[in-house]
């Protein structure tokens, strides 16, 4: 079967096109599920901003370098030990990409996003080129094992469905943040995941609901999800800006999911006195910021936090799906067979989100 992957490193917006990553379709065999897996027929695999940085070489050097975990689909095949979720041959399922030893401290401590085996066993695949152990989603086929697939409720499509992990990564966001109702709100960055943040801190109680956002369709798409004012940061001050629609006290809750280097250093003016600051993105990773520590973290006793995936989460991501509005993450559907053309749409971002069809029969399902 064909499977998208990286096959040339470089920036996909290199506009050296002798230097720019090539994504393409490397054939590799259809997988058979061991004893604890599940054998999924992919219906939907959504392109993630961080599949761009699989690109440039930040996971590593060696193509392939296969991609999709964003994904969703039907039961194809069952392990005879994937038995304890009930599930059946023709369930609708999506998925956490990650699965996890159990075994390790961070397991064993309940952080199970540190895995070490997990991790360990990630990258010595994409070192090597193994699409069996990177279970690539943009492809026909794809296992995992059984704790990482959650049914679809009736309500959610599999095109709904394959937003799941996205929406997880907000409602981490919405537990990390611990959000008070009432509180104002900020989220700087307007792609999917700043999107959804925005409508799971709106459904947790949020005021004064904030985006800050350079692109004007996606400063609009913010407003449709209930965001009480946009600001320009390219055309308006941002600091300034935040500072009046808060009447000078600053956002109680500022979360960054741009990832921007440009952004960044204008969150901590706008976060309140005892406020909550959070950087949640994949930034460069040569990437420094001045931060005043006397103003930030002893006068202004701000909580400074991150966001690495997110455990704990997707049962309840799945049961929120239908009360948010998802439709227009679902615009732009490319079939496998064109992936480079579904790229080249993500890069240019005129939609917030790009799906891959990767069965045609699974289609609008």
């Amino acid at each position: 079967m064909l499977a998208g992957a990286v096959t040339k490193i470089g920036f996909l917006n290199d506009p050296d096109e002798s230097k720019r990553g090539v994504i393409g379709l490397v054939d590799i065999p259809e997988p058979e599920p061991a004893d604890d897996e599940v054998l999924i027929k992919v219906g939907y695999c959504s392109i993630c901003g961080s599949d761009p940085h699989t690109a440039d070489g930040t996971f590593g050097p060696n193509v392939p370098l296969f991609l999709g975990h964003e994904v969703s689909g039907v039961v194809a095949g069952l392990g005879k030990k994937a038995v304890i979720k009930g599930l059946k041959i023709g369930d609708r399922i999506a998925g956490n990409f990650r699965h996890t030893c159990g075994v390790c401290y961070f397991c064993q401590m309940g952080m199970p996003h540190f895995c070490n085996g997990t991790m360990k066993l990630a990258m010595a695949a994409m070192e090597a080129g193994e699409p069996r152990k990177q279970r690539p989603g943009m492809a026909p086929y794809l296992v995992w094992n059984e704790s990482q697939v959650f049914k679809l409720p009736d309500n959610v499509s599999l095109k709904q469905g394959c937003v799941l992990e996205p929406l997880s990564i907000a409602v981490r966001a919405g537990d990390k943040v611990a959000n008070q109702v009432g509180a104002r709100i900020c989220v700087s960055g307007g792609g999917p995941i700043g999107q959804l943040t925005l409508q799971v801190l709106k459904a947790q109680g949020g005021t004064h609901l904030t985006m800050i956002e350079p692109i004007a369709d996606r400063r609009d798409l913010a407003k449709r999800f209930g965001a009480d004012f946009v600001i320009d940061p390219v055309n308006q001050n941002t600091v300034e800006e935040g500072l009046r629609i808060t009447d000078g006290l600053g956002y109680d809750v500022v979360v960054d999911v741009s990832g921007s280097p440009h952004a960044a250093p204008n969150l901590p003016p706008i976060t309140a006195r005892g406020g909550t600051l959070m950087y949640g993105a994949m930034y460069p990773t040569e990437y420094e910021m001045p931060f005043n520590l006397y103003q930030y973290m002893y006068r202004m006793d701000l909580t400074l936090t991150g966001l690495f995936l997110s455990p704990h989460t997707f049962p309840r991501s799945i049961q929120l799906m239908s009360h948010l509005d998802l439709d227009p993450f679902l615009q732009s559907v490319y079939p496998l067979e064109q992936i480079k053309e579904a790229f080249d749409m993500h890069m240019s971002g005129k939609y917030p989100k790009v799906i891959i069809n990767c069965n045609a029969d699974l289609a609008d399902a």
